[in-house]
């Protein structure tokens, strides 16, 4: 019933163009943003219009009556556009299109039909998407083979092989040639399908025909066999591969470790790489983020960080999304020593830590009670990585006020406002709840008037004010700018 009332609030809601859509919103509908720029009306204005467009494709019933309204003058870029937004309503787009067809002025490009056929055959509107396809060639514009190597990929993904390995031999009478991107769209239904024997042959006739494939096609096939945990194929299939010329961009062994990762071999992956770091071989830079990363999800932080030291023996250098895997992991599960010894290392070799980076450090050390760790590197961080943020802060601030650290929770907010960050109310409340509960009421007012002020006036005010605020606004409570402020005791 609900849902019934909503449909009728939209259709008369969209049905009223004099009152919510009036034909003077659509006056740069039909204008290419420049156009739209140069002829007084801005680009937000010109795709405003254009969602609006959007909506009325996808929610209303009775569109065309709708769109005829409406002073709606279609061209090139306005169709593409709606029949890109609207790439999830198959049928409603090709009734836009249908109906900007029929408007005088418009004649459809190349584009707009392979976005239409696209949307069709993702959405499994295959009959309609045939029809458009024999529109085109009857207009004389070539489809492209990326477009047919989309269509392919629909048919696998909905289980039809049959259908996706005839549309692959149709591809001469459409006028389009047999790319990596179309040879790897059927070698991935295929694959789907289970089919593994054909896989081979086609990837057989691609090199006989002398299409050189590309990762893709090498990955394609090598996650197939290790999903069903055939690792003896997989790799004489590379291994056969290498023989006839054809070497994939990265080495078959990083192809295979990902094939396995995806399969889920995580303990077969991880013998692979310990028995390449033995032979002196260290896997390339993204086949060893993903296996960090999934030991780091399994919980084997411990193996991340021995791998990490050993592939730096053989020779390989980490890169920062390296860190960012380890160091975080390693902090979350209480190996704090380690995750200084991994922060270190990625700041000798030149990286700076950024918020992100150090702040696991900083919430693990509180976590197991060494605040004054904590606060030392955390003043560390600010002189030698980038300045802390909003939610740094925040999580010290909670911190302390769980470890009963209640005055350093204090100068933290004050330090906020002095780096013009704007703190939580709950952060607010926090400290407040904690100074009062320790006798603190003076400190406990200062805060208060600190809190009424900045939460009050801050927000409103522009970026100029809230630097003159955060400068001044410590100073009109008694309280120094430039650090730390309150004195325990």
């Amino acid at each position: 019933m609900t849902h019934l009332l909503l449909r009728q609030f939209l259709k008369r809601r969209l049905l009223l163009p004099a009152a919510v859509l009036s034909p003077r919103d659509f006056s740069t509908a039909g204008l290419a943003p420049a156009a739209a720029a140069s002829g007084g009306t801005t680009k937000d204005e010109y795709f405003a219009a254009v969602q609006r467009v959007c909506n009325i494709v996808r929610l209303d019933f009775y569109q065309e009556r709708t769109l005829q309204r409406l002073a709606i003058r279609p061209n090139p870029e306005l169709v593409y556009r709606v029949l890109r937004a609207c790439s999830r309503s198959g049928v409603e787009s090709l009734r836009f299109f249908n109906w900007a067809r029929s408007q005088p002025g418009y004649d459809p490009t190349t584009t707009e039909y392979e976005q239409l056929i696209r949307t069709l055959g993702d959405t499994r509107q295959w009959d309609h998407m045939w029809k458009v396809v024999e529109q085109m060639r009857s207009a004389g514009l070539p489809i492209s083979s990326d477009t047919v190597s989309g269509v392919i990929s629909s048919y696998g993904d909905a289980g039809l092989v049959d259908r996706a390995v005839d549309v692959f031999n149709r591809m001469p009478r459409l006028g389009c040639l047999h790319t990596v991107t179309t040879y790897n769209a059927l070698l991935s239904a295929l694959c789907r399908g289970r089919n593994f024997q054909g896989a081979y042959s086609l990837v057989r006739r691609m090199v006989h025909r002398g299409v050189p494939p590309d990762k893709a096609t090498f990955g394609i096939l090598v996650n197939a066999w290790c999903a069903e945990g055939k690792f003896r194929e997989a790799l004489g299939f590379l291994e056969e591969m290498a023989a006839r010329g054809f070497r994939p961009p990265v080495r078959g062994r990083d192809l295979l470790v990902e094939g396995l990762l995806n399969a889920g071999f995580l303990e077969t992956a991880k013998g692979l790489v310990r028995r390449m770091t033995k032979e002196g071989v260290a896997p390339n830079l993204q086949t060893l983020n993903l296996l960090l990363e999934s030991l780091c999800n399994a919980g084997e932080v411990g193996f991340s960080v021995d791998l990490l030291g050993s592939v730096e023996v053989v020779g390989l250098q980490p890169d920062l999304e390296t860190y960012k895997i380890i160091v975080p992991a390693a902090a979350r599960t209480g190996r704090v020593e380690e995750a200084f010894r991994v922060l270190n290392r990625a700041m000798e070799v030149g990286h700076r830590p950024f918020p992100g980076l150090y702040a696991p450090v900083i919430k693990a050390l509180c976590k197991q009670g060494r605040f004054d760790d904590a606060f030392a590197f955390f003043n560390d961080m600010k002189a030698e990585g980038h300045p802390p943020n909003r939610p740094v802060y925040t999580m010290l601030v909670r911190m302390c006020c769980r470890g009963g650290r209640i005055l350093e929770a204090a100068n933290f907010l004050f330090e906020m406002v002095e780096r013009g960050l704007s703190p939580r109310g709950q952060s607010f409340e926090a400290v407040l709840d904690g100074l009062r509960n320790r006798g603190s009421y003076d400190l406990a007012k200062r805060v208060e008037q600190l809190k009424e002020l900045y939460l009050r006036q801050v927000p409103y005010l522009s970026e100029l004010k809230i630097a003159w605020a955060s400068k001044f606004l410590p100073q009109s409570l008694g309280i120094p700018s430039g650090g730390m402020c309150l004195e325990k005791g």
